[in-house]
């Protein structure tokens, strides 16, 4: 067996192993399927691997600072959220692997997974790099949330759904009947609607790369003349943490997402390794395959790197540390090690197919 071949069995037995019942053995066909796909979905079905690989890869970043950092980065982990002020909030919404590790791996990682997403080569990895480098530097200068109210008309404009697929959204939990769920998913998606006693429709949901092989419920019904929809996760400790701290507990997703210098979602909460949050074309992850251009524009991927800037700088204390690492790099740090990392992906994704 070859070890991208022995690493998934590993890994995959460790989570039937940590999770128990909320393992859910017929996602793993439809992950492997993905992962078969492209070297895209490759890199995102499998952030362990990263974990286990990447500072041999690269061992150039292992002396980096370390920062509570996103973990599992990749252009498809941004969104948009409503605040708590009801603002248009967009920004990274996916913390599921949030560990302390060397703050240059967020970058790495999301260069990478640009340079995989590319279709012939285009754009230049020189530039792809030098936008989210330039926007990560300008993010720990002045780090501030990404709010669409007022400012950033151009993303508000990518992110808006037209009225034909809001309808389309909703359409797709349009559910009439439910399935009986865990009895502590019901309590937690009730706890997190507007009325916990409503009537609602419960059922499992398969979605997402990483995460498929983890128990997934939904909650939808109506309220006060709408629909109302909540999703709660089944969540493990970081894929890092299990590489370089096995003995870890905690899951740092939430402690991440509210941060200091992030316009956090209200709904989104973890309470005993069970994440809960509100879904709705306000609320929701941004697909690449939707608007690929976008994605690898300069601006974006340069705001990309402001927002992880904007996660990593919740201890105000370690901006000047990370600021001096960065200066001291060479130029070409970054599409260096983006580069190394996306040659790797591919020779494990073709392995794997």
């Amino acid at each position: 067996m070859n070890a991208i071949r022995a690493s998934v069995r590993a890994y995959e037995n460790w989570l039937r192993d940590e999770i128990g019942a909320d393992f859910v053995e017929a996602d793993l066909e439809e992950k492997h399927r993905k992962m078969r796909g492209s070297a895209f979905a490759f890199l995102r079905a499998t952030y362990w691997r990263w974990a286990e690989t990447i500072l041999e890869i690269c061992p150039e970043l292992a002396d980096a600072p370390e920062v509570l950092a996103i973990g599992d980065t990749h252009l498809e982990n941004f969104g948009t959220w409503r605040d708590s002020e009801g603002r248009l909030i967009w920004g990274a919404n996916d913390f599921d692997d949030a560990a302390f590790m060397p703050y240059v791996l967020d970058l790495v990682r999301l260069a990478t997974s640009a340079l995989l997403a590319r279709a012939s080569g285009d754009p230049p990895a020189a530039e792809i790099c030098r936008a989210v480098a330039a926007g990560y530097a300008a993010g720990l200068a002045t780090p501030a949330p990404v709010v669409l109210e007022r400012d950033h008309k151009w993303l508000r404009k990518a992110v808006l759904l037209p009225e034909s697929e809001r309808k389309a959204f909703w359409s797709k939990f349009d559910i009439k009947t439910g399935k009986p769920i865990k009895p502590v998913y019901e309590e937690r998606l009730r706890a997190a609607m507007p009325d916990p006693q409503g009537a609602y429709h419960f059922f499992p949901r398969r979605a997402g790369t990483g995460s498929l092989g983890r128990a997934r419920f939904m909650a939808c019904g109506e309220w006060r003349g709408g629909p109302v929809l909540r999703e709660a996760k089944r969540l493990t400790i970081s894929a890092w943490s299990l590489r370089f701290d096995p003995g870890a507990k905690a899951i740092l997703a939430e402690t991440i997402a509210t941060g200091r210098c992030r316009a956090a979602d209200p709904h989104y909460g973890v309470k005993d390794a069970i994440l809960v949050r509100r879904l709705s074309p306000n609320s929701r992850k941004l697909e690449v395959k939707t608007a690929i251009d976008a994605f690898l524009s300069p601006r974006m991927l340069a705001l990309m790197g402001q927002e992880i800037a904007n996660c990593h700088a919740n201890d105000p204390d370690r901006l000047s540390l990370l600021q001096q690492d960065l200066r001291k790099r060479r130029k070409d740090w970054l599409c260096n090690a983006a580069r190394a990392a996306a040659a790797a992906m591919i020779g494990e994704q073709e392995a794997f197919a």
